[in-house]
């Protein structure tokens, strides 16, 4: 599974850092950071679907062997 940030739709409300602080953060000017690769642990995966789900602005998508999860 990756994760995909549209950087154009992300308007930084950060409900993705909340739900999978090990895959999103922000950087000292407020940007976003993503750590795209997601391990094969359920519970991490987990936590990552609920920060998709939890992006007001529908920003997050994830992706498995090429397509949307």
């Amino acid at each position: 599974m990756r994760i995909h940030v549209d950087m154009n739709r992300c308007e930084s409300h950060g409900q993705c850092v909340f739900a999978a602080p090990e895959h999103f953060s922000f950087d000292e000017d407020d940007n976003l950071l993503v750590v795209e690769d997601v391990p094969a642990d359920e519970a991490v995966r987990a936590a990552v679907r609920e920060a998709a789900a939890a992006c007001p602005v529908r920003a997050v998508t994830l992706h498995t062997d090429g397509t949307a999860a």
